[in-house]
């Protein structure tokens, strides 16, 4: 022992050391610049910014109609003036802040009226002011003045009979929501109308020179108080540790494996579910000028959180293709287990440093966590990183008895929680490591009083040095200075992520975008963490196999270490001080964990790292030096197996687009009808009763452990490498399934090719609707849908035989997923129906004199429409059509963008999906043959159309071109309805032939477009609209994903809880667009709307935008989140 710490000295030469003076000047240094780095960033929240004013004010100049939908709903202030005389000669709607088109001006918005004799003020359905016509002629103007304390409308001059002022106040806020100002009034009777809005624009802000100094000098001070710790830690006569030491260098297979894997898994891998959420509040901020949450909330800042999404909003400067985006995620994963690999495995003890086994099962544990979880744009890879990263700046402080890496590990932990909420994880690591780290402190500081440690002292010794000379006793200030002098850089480095949160936002504003995103929700309290684990086990891609597997094996693994340490008081082989902090840190974080807002399941991506940390502790903890007695190892391959049989019960489910062409991607795995659960449980049951058999011959069993001994762990390592294979088969299978068809796999691969529009490329798009009906080879169009055949017959089909309400039937989902909030008690989503195909009537008769209305620009004049219900007693039905003409040139053959047969229709109607499950319904099927140049006909044979619903909204049922014999050039319908239930009937309209392009031609790149957050990332080419100074563009398309993410992100993205929708439905008509996917023709991709105003005239308001310092504590009326 005496040799190995006398090389161990020669191997880290000392440093020449330092006189007093120099010593009390590096002191002096720490304490001045960590103490004012610390001052400087605690100031930055109340330093004064540069902030945008932005007002309103109407008539203007060239209309007489403006649109301003407001992010905040409603302006700060309102005021508007009316002159009686104008009032008292007009008609209609005087001023609105919502069109009345929208059927809601009343009741969200403000409502000023003439109707007959009477004039209406009405604002969210509160009359304010009733007044007839002959009051107005007494009257200078009307009033009206809406704040957040209250809101007072008044007739200046006119008093009623009892002699009263004719006015009304309301002491509430009941500030109407705005989306522009419109009238009914021509421009020239605006004449002394004047409304001026103060709109709420507190978030778009910038810094003034005086906080940009101070977040310069904090950064800056900041790092001279770590250099000057670094100094005084060098103070002790040793040398620094190399930063990296040689073997990080060294590459092994696991290294090229774990690598290899996380680069693979760029390019094929499933993504998360909130990355076009992420992608598309980062491209808008360049226009807004801050970090909105885009799609709820009002528009307010992430900060405090979400510093991370910065970055990505400068990367989406460049491009917006998803491998370049994920970048970050990549390296993330890279430095975790470059760090599991090099840093934390030697720290734990020799017997894990020189154990394969635990390198390997560290690292398929690692990527069983990282795969699901860690593979997109949240924040979670990057503190699964800072977790890590934490915990090893601890272990090397305690390790080398220095403060720097200390105070490196806060500042790291301090970014992590910046990132997000569940960074709290990293104060584990802090905690965990505290008291040794406070023992360091104070022996520092009195070995600074005192004279250097023993330690030192035999280094200078050993190497010829002169002893430094021993300084007893000291002032009380004094010490006060010593130990403030080695806290102050922590506090600095601790402090120092406030000026990266509030850069350009205010403690005032910050605690406003706090109140309103704990006020609207979702705000889970700590002791419904349940709810998270509830999620975790539903069969949904938030309770998939993948996301089980690893925080299943992770409980495994502490509760082995666990009953290891507190049996043994260490695991034997392992170094007790690491092994036991990290078993502390993870259970620490489980508690910590019950402490953020939210509770969906992608937050237990931050254990990655720490995972792959436990995971190889645990692998020794289970080998033959940890667990001798072989019953006892049984037992462990028993837990591992029925944890692989609670695993396999889930779905293999993913994320959206990343679900496309998985196995059993929305049901458990099976195999003939067998779950592999049940294979499994039923070799845990095997491992139960071979534990037994152990148990009851242990007595009789001697001699030394048999060869298969060593593989004690091998369960551990064997399952965490089934799931990685499986998770990596399922995505490959999925690719190859697919091609041509559109794929993650295919997506990533052409976007590095320089093509990143993704599914923008594969959605096809209907140009000409109303014109490629076929037409009926004899007869008129209008009686198309009844052939003339006397050997068929139609009856029970009417040109209104259309229910009225054609809502879609519910979907099953599951509460507790993604960004979803549960809207009802039986788990079913209730608006999934597209615009426009929710049913309805017309006015005026069609061509075959029905009324109803017809879906994707569809021309009723044209179209011609059959359906079976009866508002009375069903009964049976049959329908078979005329001929009609598919006249396919050679040129239309070869050309793309003919590829699909189409009928739309609506009801209940019978099909079979890819799986084979069938939807009960009633029958439609589409007969072809070849028409003669006499006349006559041959039936080829039938087909069933492809239909992807939902029931019983119109959609358009498709038959692929190729599924039809070439010679083909004529098809009919044949419709047959034998269920009299009033629930089972069909409609349909006649066959067409579209003419397709790519939504990317259709959307392009400049249009406005609402991209909901499923779908951000699949459509990187459209452009998200923008938002400024407070004031939304109007989109003219929005891009839905498929129908169960649909209801999900009406529900996120609605008015109750301050999203886009609380205003497009105000501002805006939206009918949906004939779409399809590529080669992928029954999937169900999800929709695209187009955006009609309902006052076509109206113009984008003209604001006016001041700028004003404002310090950190001014305050502004709150955001109305109710």
């Amino acid at each position: 022992m005496r040799c190995a710490w006398l090389r161990r000295l020669e191997s880290s030469p000392v440093r020449p050391q330092r006189s007093p003076r120099a010593l009390n000047r590096i002191r002096l240094l720490a304490l001045v610049s960590g103490l004012l780095g610390f001052v400087l960033a605690i100031l930055a929240p109340v330093l004064p910014v540069r902030q945008d004013q932005t007002v309103l004010d109407w008539p203007q100049a060239g209309a007489t109609d403006v649109e301003a939908p407001l992010v905040s709903y409603q302006p700060l202030r309102l005021d508007l003036t009316v002159p009686c005389p104008v009032a008292a000669a007009a008609e209609g709607t005087v001023v609105a802040t919502v069109p009345d088109e929208s059927g809601k001006s009343s009741a969200r918005g403000l409502r000023v009226s003439i109707s007959g004799d009477t004039l209406s003020v009405v604002l969210r359905d509160v009359p304010l002011l009733s007044a007839d016509r002959a009051e107005l002629a007494g009257c200078e103007s009307l009033s009206v003045v809406s704040t957040a304390a209250s809101t007072t409308a008044e007739l200046t001059g006119a008093v009623r009979a009892d002699g009263t002022p004719l006015r009304t106040q309301v002491d509430r806020d009941i500030r109407p929501q705005m989306v522009g100002v419109f009238t009914d009034l021509p421009a020239e009777q605006l004449g002394g109308i004047r409304l001026h809005a103060d709109i709420d624009s507190r978030f778009t802000s910038s810094p003034t020179l005086l906080k940009m100094a101070a977040i310069i000098g904090a950064v800056v001070f900041t790092m001279l108080a770590l250099l000057a710790l670094h100094l005084l830690d060098t103070s002790d006569g040793r040398r620094a540790r190399r930063f990296l030491p040689s073997h990080w260098w060294r590459f092994r297979l696991a290294d090229g494996a774990v690598l290899g894997v996380l680069v693979g898994w760029h390019v094929i891998g499933a993504n998360t579910s909130d990355d076009g959420y992420i992608l598309n509040m980062a491209r808008v901020s360049e226009k807004s000028g801050y970090l909105a949450n885009y799609y709820r909330w009002f528009g307010v800042p992430e900060a405090p959180f979400g510093w991370s999404y910065e970055v990505l909003a400068w990367m989406s400067r460049i491009s917006e293709s998803s491998p370049w985006m994920r970048l970050p995620t990549l390296l993330a994963g890279i430095v975790c287990w470059l760090v599991i690999s090099r840093e934390v495995l030697p720290r734990l003890g020799a017997r894990v440093r020189g154990n394969q086994v635990a390198l390997w099962t560290a690292g398929l544990v690692f990527l069983a966590f990282w795969l699901p979880y860690d593979n997109g744009l949240r924040p979670e890879p990057l503190i699964a990183a800072g977790a890590l990263l934490t915990w090893c700046s601890i272990e090397r402080a305690i390790a080398t008895a220095r403060l720097l890496p200390t105070a490196v590990a806060i500042l790291i932990a301090a970014f992590s929680l910046a990132a997000g909420p569940t960074g709290l994880i990293c104060i584990a690591a802090l905690i965990a490591g505290s008291r040794p780290v406070l023992q360091i402190i104070i022996k520092r500081a009195r070995a600074d009083r005192s004279g250097p440690g023993p330690d030192a002292v035999a280094e200078r010794d050993h190497a010829g040095s002169s002893p430094m000379p021993n300084r007893q006793g000291g002032s009380v200030w004094g010490a006060v200075g010593r130990y403030a002098s080695l806290l102050a850089p922590g506090l600095a480095a601790g402090t120092l992520v406030l000026v990266v949160i509030f850069a350009d936002q205010t403690l005032s504003t910050v605690l406003e975008a706090t109140r309103v995103r704990t006020a609207v929700g979702p705000n889970v309290a700590w002791f419904d963490e349940r709810t998270r684990w509830d999620s975790l086990l539903m069969l949904s891609p938030d309770g998939s196999l993948a996301r089980r597997f690893g925080v299943l094996l992770m409980l495994l693994c502490l509760l082995v270490c666990i009953l290891q340490v507190l049996r043994k008081g260490r695991i034997p082989g392992t170094a007790r001080g690491p092994s036991v902090r990290v078993l502390g840190i993870v259970f620490a974080s489980l508690l910590l964990m019950m402490f953020t807002p939210t509770k969906w399941t992608h937050h237990f991506g931050v254990y990655a790292g720490l995972a792959g940390s436990l995971a190889a502790l645990a692998a020794v903890a289970v080998g033959t030096n940890g667990i001798r007695a072989p019953r006892n190892r049984a037992l462990f391959a028993a837990a591992v197996l029925f944890l692989l049989a609670i695993t396999f019960t889930g779905s293999n489910g993913w994320w959206y687009v990343s679900s496309y062409g998985v196995p059993w991607w929305d049901k458990a795995p099976l195999i003939a009808g067998k779950g592999f659960s049940t294979l499994f449980l039923g070799l845990s049951v095997l491992a139960l009763l071979v534990a037994l058999w152990l148990h009851y011959r242990a007595p009789y069993r001697s001699g030394p452990p048999s060869r298969s001994s060593r593989y004690a762990s091998a369960p551990l390592t064997v399952a965490a490498a089934l799931m990685v294979l499986f998770e990596i088969a399922s995505l490959t299978k999925a690719a190859a399934a697919q091609y041509p068809a559109y794929s993650i796999a295919k997506s990533n691969v052409r976007a590095l090719a320089g093509d990143p529009c993704g599914l923008a490329d594969e959605v096809l798009v209907e140009t000409d609707t109303a014109d490629s009906l076929l037409q009926p080879y004899e007869g008129d169009p209008a009686n198309g849908l009844v052939s003339g055949d006397p050997e068929t017959e139609t009856t029970g089909f009417t040109p209104d035989g259309v229910a009225g309400d054609l809502t879609a039937d519910a979907e099953e989902t599951v509460s507790g997923s993604a960004n979803s909030l549960e809207s009802d008690t039986e788990n079913k989503t209730t608006d999934t129906t597209g615009a426009g195909t929710g049913g309805g009537t017309e006015d005026q008769p069609g061509i075959n004199g029905s009324t109803v209305a017809l879906p994707f620009g569809l021309d009723p004049a044209r179209t011609p429409v059959l359906g079976s219900y009866h508002t009375g007693d069903q009964q049976e039905a049959q329908l078979t059509s005329q001929w009609y003409r598919l006249d396919l040139t050679d040129e239309m053959r070869a050309d793309p963008a003919y590829r699909v047969l189409t009928i739309t229709a609506a009801g209940r109607i019978k099909s079979i999906d890819a799986d084979g499950v069938l939807t009960y319904g009633q029958e439609l099927t589409v007969e072809y043959g070849t028409r003669a140049a006499d006349g006559t006909m041959e039936v080829l044979g039938s087909v069933t159309p492809l239909d992807i619903g939902p029931n019983p909204s119109w959609r358009n049922l498709r038959v692929p071109l190729d599924q039809l014999p070439p010679e083909v050039n004529a098809v009919r319908l044949v419709a047959v309805d034998n269920d009299i239930t009033s629930r089972q009937w069909l409609a349909v309209t006649p066959p067409r032939l579209p003419r397709l392009t790519t939504l990317d031609s259709v959307v392009g790149h400049t249009d406005p477009v609402l991209l909901d957050w499923h779908v951000g990332l699949a459509f990187g080419c459209q452009r998200p609209f923008d938002h400024a100074n407070g004031v939304a563009e109007v989109p003219r398309w929005r891009i839905l994903p498929d129908r169960t993410g649909s209801d999900a992100s009406n529900a996120w993205q609605d008015h109750i809880g301050g999203g886009p929708l609380g205003w497009t439905e105000l501002l805006l008509q939206a009918d949906s667009v004939a779409t399809y996917l590529a080669e992928d023709w029954a999937r169900d991709w999800g929709s695209l709307e187009r955006y009609t105003p309902y006052r076509p005239g109206a113009q984008p308001a003209e604001l006016t935008v001041t700028q004003r310092n404002r310090n950190g504590l001014e305050t502004d009326a709150p955001i109305k989140v109710s």
